[in-house]
């Protein structure tokens, strides 16, 4: 199929609380076959998300004190600011500061209080995913890259980032959209083998 012809990837407009998936023939090796959730999007400051879809070779304790034996995930948020931590979350009452997404899941919030919650067993790994670094765009940098194709909208749910395996979550989407979108699986990776 050629991507010129991949008309049903022009899908909604990105808002914040949204995944992205990204178009099966996209080449750039920091989003290929990834799906981002979308943690703001506005006019004025553009767009800030995390791949749910890469993690990392290390364990959160290597790269962040006061986590010793908290076995959350760590993934690369994507490629803008690698040595910053972020984290997204289901206990939006007990970290003040967090932003709520969407409605049961959180971003951010007070890391020291986070810290303590950890050292006193009050939260457990599998409420929180980790990112370092992050995905952004400029203010009408996304919406440019929409008009290309290069990604598809799909509303997020918690479930997206906690529940499913990170290396199927592309695919699992994919084929919830249904239709021609679960075709998209099959797709090779490299047009030309199609």
């Amino acid at each position: 199929m050629d991507k010129a012809n991949v008309n049903i990837l022009k899908d909604k407009k990105p808002y914040g609380g949204c995944l992205l998936l990204a178009e099966p023939f996209m080449e750039d090796p920091n989003f290929k076959r990834t799906v981002i959730i979308l943690a703001q999007h506005n006019d004025e400051d553009g767009s800030f998300g995390f791949v749910l879809t890469r993690q990392a070779p290390l364990a959160l304790e290597s790269v962040v004190d006061g986590f010793e034996g908290f076995e959350a995930p760590l993934f690369i948020g994507g490629p803008v600011a690698i040595d910053t931590l972020h984290y997204l979350h289901t206990v939006g009452d007990l970290l003040p500061g967090s932003v709520e997404v969407l409605p049961g899941l959180y971003w951010g919030g007070n890391f020291e209080i986070l810290q303590e919650l950890v050292q006193e067993g009050k939260v457990k790994p599998e409420q929180f995913k980790f990112f370092l670094g992050y995905s952004g765009w400029d203010a009408g940098q996304l919406e440019e890259e929409m008009e290309d194709n290069s990604w598809i909208v799909h509303p997020a749910k918690p479930r997206y980032v906690f529940k499913i395996e990170s290396i199927s979550l592309w695919k699992k989407v994919l084929q919830e959209k249904g239709g021609d979108y679960a075709m998209m699986v099959n797709f090779p990776e490299n047009p030309i083998l199609n």
